[in-house]
């Protein structure tokens, strides 16, 4: 089904780099006015293999790598099922020939079409479908038919939500185990025992070092793990409401049960 041209989605990414060039454009200039950039050497002494292996392989940090591992898994098979619905578009469904209607005796033998074209496969769109043809057939009203579909696309969307209520909470135990470490490293931070002021200092700083460390891992992980959420949250509903279109175009708009005004 051709999507059409007031629907077709925004180049997102082809936006993204027109912005990141702009952006690059007005503060690379001024980064070089305005800044001092640290030196190569500089930079090799303050990262070092260390202290690179605290930031990005503490505790914390690793539960966190868990947790999105495995939300950006079960994101993957959401979207590959999203991509395996859509090509239930591509079936021959309904009749899409100009000028085609369906009678009331048509919507059985088109349901037993459905069936055979789709082997039972449990597709959104062969859902709403068989669900129209089925009522159709019974009380012979396109008004019923369209509340049908209406009320199945909604159950669809809320069985997609609820299907995401493992990643919802992934996404939320992320920044709350980066916490986590942040109360352990500022706890420890206060609870530093030194004999002199010198000592204390420097446990200290490793103490915070810690709690920060964990806070940044954990926050950049949310970042990018609630875009792939967005991402397939948007693909799932697009897929829902092109379901309903279809419906709208080959299935309610071809309706005829031979009354007046139909």
């Amino acid at each position: 089904m051709s999507i059409p041209t007031s629907h077709r989605p925004a180049r997102e990414w082809l936006l993204l780099l027109i912005a990141l060039a702009v952006v690059a454009v007005v503060v690379a200039p001024l980064w070089q006015l305005m800044g001092s950039p640290e030196s190569r050497a500089e930079l090799e002494a303050r990262w070092t293999r260390d202290r690179l292996a605290k930031l990005f392989l503490g505790f914390e940090q690793v539960l966190c790598y868990v947790c999105a591992a495995w939300a950006v898994l079960i994101l993957q098979s959401r979207f590959r099922e999203v991509l395996a619905q859509r090509r239930a578009f591509a079936l021959d469904l309904l009749p899409t020939e100009e000028g085609a209607r369906i009678l009331p005796e048509d919507a059985r033998p088109l349901g037993r079409k459905l069936e055979q074209v789709t082997a039972g496969r449990p597709l959104v769109l062969a859902n709403l479908v068989r669900l129209g043809l089925g009522k159709f057939a019974v009380s012979k009203s396109a008004t019923d038919v369209a509340e049908v579909v209406r009320n199945q696309a909604d159950v669809e969307m809320s069985r997609m939500v609820t299907g995401m209520s493992t990643v919802h909470y992934l996404a939320w135990a992320i920044p709350a185990i980066g916490f986590v470490g942040t109360v352990r490293g500022l706890g420890g931070a206060f609870g530093a025992e030194a004999t002199d002021i010198a000592e204390f200092t420097r446990q200290a700083k490793d103490q915070l070092k810690v709690a920060f460390d964990c806070t940044l891992v954990a926050l950049v992980l949310s970042l990018v793990l609630m875009y792939l959420v967005h991402a397939v949250q948007r693909a799932e509903e697009s897929l829902v409401t092109d379901a309903q279109q279809y419906c709208q175009e080959h299935l309610l708009l071809r309706l005829y049960s031979g009354g007046e005004g139909e």
